[in-house]
């Protein structure tokens, strides 16, 4: 409780104490009493109920969520400009009144929900699209009377702002703004900028009359029962078309993949093959090579054999000997053969064995 209040009580107190005396001297004189007394009673106790009652009619406690307007009847366009703010003020008494306003934050509810609207019942906006789609459409407005125009929006719409500015002002820039898109932009990729289209120009309109706007909350769109079931079959079709479109990309990813290792194993083929021509290859060149080796060796030892054969004949024949038999003591040639070999043992031979001389013989 304000000061300004405790006085317009104790001034109510004081009028209700001068009835009391009033009556009270009324009764003396109907008795015939004195009442001399009681009229000065009555004259103290009216003076102060007019001086009380003239402090309340002149004080004016402000709530720091308000401001005030002063109606006067001695400024000459009959309000103040001014509006009072927040505290403990003073008005010229019977002369000015006070009516205060909310600057505190405001909500607007537009809903097709019968009990979340601010009108009860189906609320919500109806708006027709680019494309002839009716939709409708659930809103909130919150909002704010700018301190500093409070005393425009009392001479302009005193308290009915909400109801006769924000409501219509609302439902018609949706309807506007609406109408420039189509259904599908509405409910996807331009929604965001629809609705920032509706808060600059409800925030542009809301401003010329003195309020704020704080925030346009766009809650629901509804659409007719045709469309929605348009629109749930063409989500349908496209969910079975993407589904389509990731069987084929899942059997093109199969197949890239038996792709991949068919060629993973083509490839360690030919790599296996050219090991194994490798190998073959360098197999070739180490025996080629150990060929040459040992034709080179073979040369040297003929080389050798021929040097030493050079001023040795009987090396030959013992060579010859010695690979047709180690063992062996006579041999028989044919009569019409010539002798290959020099056969110096002959007449030792001949004289230790009686062999007829017809065929020619040779012994070692």
């Amino acid at each position: 409780m304000n000061v300004a209040s405790v006085i317009q009580f104790i001034a109510g107190l004081a009028w209700l104490a001068l009835v009391i005396v009033v009556v009270a001297v009324v009764l003396r004189a109907s008795r015939n009493k004195p009442v001399k007394g009681a009229l000065t009673i009555l004259l103290i106790t009216a003076a102060v109920a007019i001086v009380l009652s003239s402090v309340s009619a002149g004080l004016v406690f402000i709530q720091p969520e308000r401001r005030g307007v002063v109606i006067s009847a001695l400024a000459p366009k009959g309000y103040r400009e001014e509006p009072l703010q927040p505290g403990l003020r003073w008005i010229i008494p019977f002369f000015e009144n006070v009516i205060t306003y909310p600057i505190s934050r405001q909500t607007y509810t537009m809903s097709i929900a019968p009990n979340e609207g601010d009108i009860q019942g189906d609320d919500s906006i109806t708006a027709r699209t680019s494309d002839g789609q009716e939709i409708w459409v659930d809103a909130s407005v919150i909002y704010a009377i700018d301190p500093d125009q409070v005393v425009k929006v009392h001479i302009d719409w005193q308290d009915r702002y909400a109801d006769d500015l924000v409501r219509p002002l609302t439902r018609g820039v949706i309807r506007d703004v609406v109408s420039q898109y189509g259904v599908e932009e509405v409910v996807t990729s331009q929604r965001v900028v629809m609705v920032q289209d509706i808060s600059d120009q409800m925030s542009k309109k809301l401003n010329e009359n003195g309020l704020v706007l704080v925030d346009f909350i766009l809650r629901n769109i509804t659409f007719s029962t045709e469309y929605a079931a348009s629109v749930e079959q063409k989500q349908v079709a496209e969910q079975l078309a993407q589904q389509a479109v990731f069987v084929v990309e899942q059997r093109k990813q199969e197949a890239e993949q038996a792709r991949q290792t068919a060629q993973g194993l083509a490839d360690a083929a030919v790599i296996r093959a050219q090991g194994d021509a490798d190998a073959l290859i360098i197999q070739a060149g180490a025996e080629a090579e150990a060929r040459v080796i040992q034709a080179e060796a073979e040369s040297q030892a003929l080389e050798l054999i021929a040097t030493a054969l050079e001023g040795n004949d009987n090396l030959l024949l013992y060579q010859y000997i010695s690979k047709i038999a180690p063992g062996l003591q006579v041999m028989l040639l044919p009569s019409d053969n010539p002798f290959l070999l020099n056969l110096p043992t002959m007449s030792l031979l001949d004289q230790s064995y009686d062999v007829p001389q017809t065929e020619p013989t040779t012994t070692p």
